[in-house]
């Protein structure tokens, strides 16, 4: 999404029944921010509010967040201050008092919202605002892997691997105007104990526990982790493993004749998020379904679908008929963030 669209909206001058609210995906690395409009016929739809204008800013070139978000709205919405804006970051949220784990940026909330002169700022986790875009998510935006379908107003179970494991689950309530809405679940599940389900795995993880000392999901359920597990297996079978990133060890592993290593990381990490994946349908009784996020499983997509990942999710021994009608997709939307920080403003 470039920023014409949003330019051929600001020509036509917004009318009273539209609303611009700032967006932002904050990270250890960039910032990303659009700006999310959306009229009264779309304000109880996430996905029909239209998000645009999107820039990644690099963090360090701005002392702060008010700085950063200053500079965006000078490029992409001058002479126009959004009354209200909803902030995604890398981090726990737990009062108003915010510090990135990854970032020197610290600030207030409260202090944020008066900087920016809004009138209501929300800021939530990152992947608290990836759940909140699964129920806004139209069929376009995922693929299914394997069988089964939703059961409606089920809990729902999201993972995220990407530069780390995000775990969080929808549990669906009532919002105060009596319309159905869900509640994010903020957890650190993605640091659960990693469990083997043969032999290899268990040499693979005994490689990894003379490395650290608790070998959690996200160890091996990760890009960090995807190079993990390379370099497992390459010592595991007493060879010396080259040095390689995780973009690296996916390209190799994907191609037909790539490094053999390679592709057997490649496949446990997809094995390994099938158990993961299948524990937490399990602990939530996620009968609306498993919904994967993240960077890595798209970029996978052909290897990921006819992986062992659907065959191990299931492999629950006598609750394997329990969590075979329960469906799983891989989330394929670019911008999963924003759409949930939409929904966020909407709930």
């Amino acid at each position: 999404m470039g920023t014409g669209e949003l330019g051929r909206k600001r020509e036509r001058k917004a009318s009273p029944m539209q609303g611009l609210s700032l967006l932002a995906d904050i990270g250890g690395t960039n910032a990303r921010f659009a700006l999310s409009e959306s009229s009264d016929a779309a304000s109880h739809d996430a996905h029909a509010a239209t998000i645009s204008g999107v820039r990644i800013l690099p963090c360090a070139d701005y002392p702060s967040l008010e700085a950063a978000a200053e500079a965006y709205l000078a490029l992409e919405a001058p002479g126009v201050r959004p009354k209200q804006a909803a902030i995604a970051l890398a981090g726990p949220v737990t009062g108003d008092r915010i510090r990135m784990t990854n970032l020197p940026w610290e600030f207030s909330i409260d202090g944020v919202r008066r900087s920016l002169s809004l009138d209501r700022l929300e800021v939530i986790n990152d992947f608290t605002a990836v759940a909140l875009s699964i129920p806004t998510l139209v069929p376009d935006d995922r693929v299914q892997v394997g069988d089964g379908a939703p059961v409606a107003d089920a809990p729902i179970a999201v993972l995220g691997p990407g530069s780390g494991l995000g775990v969080s689950a929808l549990v669906p309530r009532k919002r105060s105007n009596g319309q159905p809405g869900w509640t994010a679940l903020a957890t650190e599940g993605g640091h659960v104990t990693m469990a083997p389900i043969n032999d290899r795995e268990s040499a693979i993880l005994a490689v990894l526990r003379k490395q650290f000392d608790h070998v959690s999901a996200e160890r091996v359920l990760s890009g960090p982790g995807l190079v993990n597990l390379y370099e497992a297996v390459c010592l595991a079978d007493g060879k010396e493993p080259a040095r390689l990133t995780a973009a690296q060890v996916t390209a190799a592993g994907t191609q037909h004749a790539g490094d053999p290593a390679c592709i057997e990381a490649l496949d446990l990490f997809c094995g390994m998020l099938g158990t993961v994946a299948g524990n937490l349908a399990l602990s939530i009784g996620a009968r609306g379904g498993v919904y994967i996020a993240g960077g890595i499983a798209p970029r996978i997509l052909p290897f990921f679908t006819h992986s062992r990942f659907r065959k191990r999710f299931v492999e629950k021994g006598r609750m394997r008929d329990y969590l075979g009608p329960i469906p799983t997709y891989v989330v394929t939307h670019p911008l999963p963030a924003f759409l949930g920080l939409t929904a966020k403003l909407d709930g």
